[in-house]
């Protein structure tokens, strides 16, 4: 895992008025999911693209760990890096498994290395290595097609994904389900993950925290929880629907807002919630079970505490005036 970092980093193309990223500087943590939200030309998808220098800053600068991107030769340092686009990207003329193996393949990889894992992603993305493999892109469906593009990304183990709205153009079905099979990787894989979005929903659900970005430049950076119940100013609080409580609740992972379990707490026979679930949810098993709160569990352990008090801090908005 690397961290990436962003130091008062400016882009400013020819013949336009102002800078599509202006002065932006925040880090993103080895491991996190962090999300470049806001409304169409702020600049998010701008920033994306410099990190692996399909774009070159025009002031400041972007650092992969400790390492100046521009210090790394392009190809060496888009190898090192997974990129997932809305298209896709996967090439028509090649199966599932050579679009898979493109980035090994170019590392050198044996074949027999590769065609492991090659089979270890599909399995990972849930596609059945047998039954996809030798598939071509046009006999797949648009929601396995992305999974495919994933799994390319993931192919050389890089320690920094980058994910363009990647599913901004499937359906609202699909895209909740590749949301659920993200929130699932990521638990595994644990990549530092740049991902860019114009949905709010889509940021609030997957990330770790959130870059709000208005006219180039970084207006909040904070996890949803924090950017929710305490947006920067009233722009944030519009666009993430700040008012909207039931929403909100919906959006919050109780995680997120749990308070943590004190030492030798012992929550046997206590209701149960999963650490990925949400306030919404939460809530209906507080009124459901007539319980002061819920255990909080991450698989078999027991991490935290959510309890009426968790909610209602939730549900508070301040926006400043």
């Amino acid at each position: 895992m690397k961290a990436i970092r962003f130091d008062h980093v400016s882009k400013q193309f020819p013949g336009v008025s102002r800078p599509a990223v202006d002065e932006c500087s925040f880090e993103v943590e080895a491991g996190q999911f962090v999300t470049l939200l806001g409304p169409s030309g702020c600049g998010k998808t701008t920033l994306l693209k410099m990190v692996n220098r399909l774009y070159e800053p025009t002031g400041g600068t972007i650092f992969i760990d400790a390492t100046d991107v521009r210090q790394l030769p392009v190809t060496e340092l888009r190898r090192q890096i997974g990129y997932v686009i809305q298209q896709t990207g996967l090439f028509p003329h090649l199966t599932v498994a050579q679009n898979i193996a493109v980035v090994p393949t170019l590392l050198k990889w044996s074949k027999e290395k590769i065609a492991a894992r090659v089979d270890e992603l599909l399995a990972l993305i849930e596609l059945a290595p047998d039954e996809y493999r030798a598939r071509y892109p046009a006999q797949l469906s648009g929601g396995q097609q992305q999974r495919v593009g994933l799994a390319r990304a993931l192919a050389a183990d890089p320690g920094v994904i980058l994910m363009d709205e990647p599913f901004s153009a499937i359906d609202a079905i699909t895209r909740e389900a590749l949301q659920d099979e993200m929130l699932r990787l990521q638990r595994k894989v644990r990549k530092t993950i740049l991902f860019v979005t114009h949905d709010v929903e889509e940021a609030l659900r997957l990330a770790d925290k959130i870059v709000v970005m208005r006219a180039g430049k970084v207006v909040q950076y904070d996890t949803p929880f924090n950017i929710l119940t305490r947006p920067a100013d009233p722009f944030v609080g519009e666009l993430l629907g700040a008012d909207d409580i039931v929403r909100r609740l919906g959006l919050i992972r109780v995680e997120g807002a749990m308070a943590p379990l004190p030492p030798g707490t012992r929550p046997d026979g206590e209701p149960t919630i999963a650490a990925d679930g949400d306030l919404r949810e939460a809530l209906s098993a507080l009124l459901r079970t007539g319980a002061a709160s819920l255990i909080v569990r991450q698989g078999d352990r027991a991490v935290g505490r959510v309890a009426l008090e968790q909610i209602r801090d939730a549900a508070r908005v301040r926006v400043p005036a």
